[in-house]
C-alpha cells in the first residue's frame, strides 16, 4: 500500500491544480480579476451578511388580503356552479367567511343547496371541512369557509411564503440568505452582499399569480370604463393602460405550472415560455376548444400582459406568452414563475443595507481563531511526529484548505462566521486522520516489524477507522443541510466540503510523500518509533 504509483501522484498533481485553479481569484483584486483571459476562472467566496454587509428586510403576509381573495374566488365557483345547474339568483352578498347567495325562486332552494354543497366537497385528509353549506331562510344559503380553516390559512401563507420567497433568491440553497418567521405573520430576510434592498424587494414582493381568463366579449368595455361592470366580469388594463374587460372566472392558474422559460416569440422578441402540469393541461385543452374564435387574457398580479385570440384547441399543454418583454424582464419573470406564486401579498414593513463594519470585530476574531487553531496543530504535529511526518501532515493541512475555498469558490457557497467554524472544525478532522495512521505505524514499529510493513500497516489498518468517522460526519452534516436554514447550511456545507477534501489532501499527501521518502532515504528505522 505504501508505494510510489503513478496513479497516486497523478492524483495529488490534479488536486493540487484544481485548488490552485480555482482558489486563486481569492488573492487577487477586482481589477485584476477583470483583466485575466475569459477562460479562467474568476469566482470567489462569497461572504455572509456579517462578514461583508448585504440587505435586511421585514416583511409582512398579507393574509386579509389572500382571505379576501379566496372569498372572490369562491364567489365566482358559486355563481358558475348555480348557473351550470340553471337556478336563478338574484344576488351574490360575501362576508367575512363566504357568500350568501339570494334566490330568485325558493322552490329551487333544495336543488341550490344540493349543488353548492358538492362544491363545498367532501372533508380532506384531516377529516375536517374547509367550507360548508347552510340555509338562512327560504331563499337565501351561505356558502363559507369553515373557522378552522380560516385560523389554518395564517399559518399556512406565512410558511408558503418563506419558502417562495427562499427559491427566489437561493435557487441553489447554498448562498446562506436567512429566512426566519418572526411573529405570526411577519418574514425576516438577511441577503449577504444584496447592497440595494430595493432590488431585493422587487423579486420577493411580486406575488406572482399567473392566470388564464376568457376576455368578456359579449359587454362593451366603454360601458364598463361607465361603471357598468357585469357582476361575472371585472375590468383590467395591460401595461400601457388599456382596459379590458374579463371575465372573473379562472380557467387555468399559475398552480398548474410546472416550468417555465425564456423563449422567444415569432418575430424573435423574447417571450416566455410555460407548460402545465397534467390536470392544467386537460383544463387548458377543454377551456380553448370550447371557445375557439374568442380571445382570452393571460394575467399576472391583475395586470393584462396579453389577449389573443384562441385559433385552435391547444392540447399540448405548453406554449409562449408574449408581450413587451425584455431579456432581463423576461429571465426575472421566469425566476418569479418557477419559484412560484406567493400565497399573499407581502408588506415591506422596515428594509435597511446592513454595513460590514458591524460585523469588523466579529471578523477580526475569527480570522484570528482560525490562524491559532492552525498554529497550534502545526506545533502539535511538528512536536509530537518530528519534522518530517509532522511536516508532510502540514502541508495535506494546507492543501486542504486550498481546495476548500477553490471548492467554496466553484458552488458560490456562503462563508459566514459559523461557516469559519466548520473550516476549523475540518482542520481538527484532516489532522485527525493523520495522527490515526502514524500512531498505527508507531505501534507497529514498535512491536518489532520493519519500515515497510510499519508504513504499510499504519495505512492499512487505520483506514477503516478513518472512513467511519468521516462518513458518520457526512451523515450529520446531510441531516443538518437537508432540515436546517441559512446559517446551518453553511455550517453543514463547508463541513462536507472540508470531510471530502480531507480525505483527499491528509491520506494521499502523506502517502505520496512518505513513499517518495521511503524510496530515496531506504531508512532502516521509523523516525517516529522511539517519539513519546
Amino acid at each position: 500500500m505504501i508505494h510510489l504509483s503513478r496513479w497516486k501522484v497523478i492524483l495529488l498533481a490534479a488536486t493540487l491544480a484544481f485548488g490552485l485553479l480555482f482558489g486563486y481569484a481569492n488573492v487577487l483584486s477586482p481589477a485584476q480579476r477583470d483583466a485575466l483571459p475569459g477562460w479562467l476562472p474568476k469566482n470567489t467566496l462569497n461572504l455572509g451578511l456579517d462578514l461583508q454587509g448585504g440587505s435586511y428586510l421585514l416583511l409582512e403576509v398579507d393574509v386579509p388580503a389572500m382571505r379576501a381573495a379566496k372569498i372572490k374566488n369562491l364567489t365566482e365557483d358559486a355563481r358558475t356552479t348555480l348557473s351550470e345547474a340553471r337556478i336563478n339568483t338574484n344576488n351574490f352578498q360575501t362576508d367575512e367567511a363566504g357568500v350568501i347567495v339570494t334566490l330568485s325562486d325558493p322552490g329551487q332552494a333544495d336543488a341550490a343547496y344540493e349543488a353548492l354543497r358538492t362544491l363545498a366537497g367532501r372533508p380532506g385528509p384531516t377529516g375536517v371541512a374547509e367550507r360548508q353549506v347552510q340555509r338562512l331562510g327560504t331563499n337565501r344559503l351561505s356558502l363559507a369557509f369553515t373557522e378552522t380553516a380560516l385560523n389554518g390559512m395564517s399559518a399556512s401563507a406565512v410558511d408558503q411564503s418563506i419558502e417562495v420567497v427562499r427559491r427566489r433568491v437561493d435557487k441553489t440553497g447554498t448562498k446562506e440568505i436567512s429566512i426566519t418567521r418572526q411573529g405570526a405573520d411577519r418574514i425576516v430576510i438577511q441577503a449577504p452582499g444584496e447592497s440595494d434592498p430595493e432590488a431585493l424587494e422587487r423579486i420577493i414582493g411580486q406575488t406572482a399569480q399567473l392566470t388564464f381568463q376568457m376576455v368578456d366579449s359579449e359587454n362593451s368595455v366603454a360601458d364598463a370604463l361607465a361603471g357598468r361592470v357585469p357582476p361575472d366580469a371585472e375590468l383590467m388594463f395591460d401595461a400601457e393602460n388599456n382596459p379590458y374587460l374579463v371575465k372573473r372566472r379562472v380557467l387555468v392558474s399559475g398552480e398548474n405550472l410546472t416550468h417555465a422559460s425564456v423563449d422567444a416569440d415569432q418575430a424573435g422578441r423574447p417571450a416566455i415560455g410555460f407548460r402545465f402540469d397534467g390536470a392544467g393541461a386537460r383544463r387548458f385543452a377543454v377551456a380553448t376548444a370550447a371557445n375557439i374564435g374568442k380571445p382570452f387574457a393571460i394575467i399576472l398580479d391583475g395586470k393584462v400582459i396579453s389577449a389573443p385570440r384562441i385559433n385552435s384547441a391547444i392540447t399540448g399543454g405548453s406554449g409562449i406568452i408574449e408581450g413587451n418583454f425584455s431579456i432581463a424582464s423576461a429571465s426575472e419573470m421566469v425566476n418569479l414563475l418557477n419559484g412560484g406564486a406567493l400565497p399573499a401579498p407581502l408588506k415591506v414593513e422596515e428594509r435597511r443595507t446592513v454595513t460590514a463594519e458591524l460585523g469588523a470585530d466579529a471578523v477580526s476574531a475569527g480570522k484570528l481563531s482560525t490562524v491559532i487553531g492552525f498554529m497550534i496543530i502545526v506545533v502539535f504535529m511538528i512536536g509530537a511526529y518530528g519534522l518530517l511526518f509532522g511536516g508532510i501532515s502540514v502541508l495535506g493541512l494546507v492543501l486542504n484548505g486550498l481546495l476548500i475555498i477553490a471548492a467554496m469558490s466553484v458552488t458560490q457557497a456562503t462563508l459566514t462566521l459559523p461557516g469559519i467554524a466548520g473550516l476549523v472544525l475540518t482542520f481538527a478532522v484532516a489532522v485527525d486522520a493523520n495522527v490515526l495512521i502514524y500512531e498505527r505505524m508507531r505501534d507497529e514499529a514498535r512491536s518489532g516489524r520493519s519500515v515497510i510493513a510499519s508504513m504499510d500497516a499504519g495505512f492499512g489498518k487505520a483506514w477503516g477507522t478513518i472512513m467511519d468517522a468521516n462518513v458518520t460526519t457526512l451523515v450529520a452534516a446531510a441531516i443538518m443541510f437537508a432540515f436546517g436554514a441559512g446559517p446551518v447550511r453553511g455550517f453543514a456545507w463547508t463541513l462536507s466540503i472540508g470531510v471530502v477534501t480531507s480525505m483527499l489532501s491528509a491520506i494521499l499527501t502523506a502517502q505520496v510523500l512518505l513513499a517518495y521518502w521511503l524510496k530515496v532515504a531506504k531508512p532502516k528505522k521509523l523516525p517516529i518509533a522511539d517519539a513519546e
